[in-house]
C-alpha cells in the first residue's frame, strides 16, 4: 500500500474515532473518573495497569473502583503503605475485591511495583517518579525496562508499559518529553487493525513477542514525519477491531 494512502486511511479512522462512530466511547479506566480524585489517579493507575495482563480490562478496573471506594482497602494504592504492609494484609485485601486472581503471584507484583515507585520518589509516589525523571520518557525507560526491570514485573513489559504512558497522558495532567517514543501497545486488537490496514502481514497474529515487536516497529515507520505519534492510533485501532471493522467514511457536514 502507498504510504500517502495508508496515513489517508489512519487519519480516517481517528477521525471516526472521534466523531464516535467507533462504539466503545466509554473506555475500561473510564470507571475511575468520579471516583477517585486527581491527585491520586497516578497511583492508582499505575498499581492497577501493573495487573492488567490476559485480563478483561473492564472487570479489572471495575474491581479497582471498588476496592478504592471501599475505605477500609483504599490503602493498597499508596505505595507506601503497601511497602510497610505484609503480605497476607495485601493479598487479602486484592483478593477480596478480585483485583487479584492469583494469590501468591498478583500480590508480589503489586508489592514489587510499590518499592520500585517508592525506591524511585522522595514523595513515595508515581508523582515523584516522573519528577525525579522530570516526565522525559527515555529516562523512565532506562529505569523500568532496563537498569531496574525487574522491579515492575508486567508494568515494564513492551504493551502495558507503553499504554500505561498512553493512560497517565490521557487522565492526569501528565505532559511528556520525547513524547514520540511511545509506540502502540500491541494486544490482540491491534495486531488485528495493523494487519486489517494492510501495515503487516498476516503472521504477526500469531501474538509473540517477536510479532508484537514488528508491529510496534512498524508503526514507528509507517508515522515518522506525519506528526502522528504511534500512541495517537491506539485506541481508535483498538475500537475499530472490537467494533468488526465498520468501513472507514468521512461525515461530511452539509455546506450551509
Amino acid at each position: 500500500m502507498v504510504k500517502k494512502e495508508f496515513l489517508e486511511n489512519v487519519k480516517l479512522l481517528i477521525q471516526m474515532h472521534s466523531e464516535g462512530h467507533l462504539g466503545g466511547e466509554v473506555m475500561p479506566e473510564d470507571v475511575l473518573l468520579g471516583v477517585v480524585p486527581e491527585e491520586e489517579l497516578m497511583n492508582v493507575l499505575t498499581l492497577g495497569m501493573a495487573l492488567n495482563y490476559q485480563r478483561n480490562s473492564y472487570t479489572l478496573w471495575q474491581s479497582i473502583a471498588q476496592a478504592y471506594t471501599d475505605n477500609s482497602t483504599r490503602w493498597v494504592f499508596n505505595p507506601s503503605a503497601v511497602c510497610e504492609s505484609n503480605i497476607d494484609d495485601l493479598r487479602s485485601v486484592l483478593l477480596y475485591h478480585r483485583v487479584a486472581l492469583q494469590p501468591n503471584r498478583h500480590p508480589e507484583i503489586w508489592k514489587s511495583v510499590s518499592k520500585g515507585i517508592n525506591r524511585s520518589s522522595p514523595r513515595g509516589d508515581v508523582l515523584g517518579l516522573l519528577d525525579s525523571v522530570q516526565f522525559d520518557i527515555s529516562a523512565l525507560i532506562a529505569i523500568m525496562q532496563i537498569k531496574r526491570k525487574s522491579e515492575f514485573p508486567y508494568l515494564s513489559g513492551p504493551k502495558i508499559f507503553n499504554y500505561w504512558l498512553y493512560v497517565l497522558e490521557s487522565y492526569t495532567a501528565v505532559k511528556w518529553k520525547s513524547r514520540e517514543l511511545i509506540t502502540v501497545a500491541p494486544d490482540t486488537h491491534i495486531l488485528q487493525a495493523t494487519v486489517k490496514l494492510g501495515l503487516c502481514s498476516s503472521e504477526v497474529l500469531n501474538g509473540s513477542a517477536d510479532d508484537r515487536q514488528v508491529v510496534a516497529e512498524a508503526w514507528e515507520k509507517s508515522l515518522f514525519g506525519s506528526g502522528l505519534a504511534p500512541i495517537d492510533v491506539h485506541t481508535p485501532l483498538w475500537l475499530w477491531s472490537r467494533a468488526g471493522f465498520p468501513a472507514l467514511f468521512v461525515n461530511v457536514l452539509p455546506q450551509n
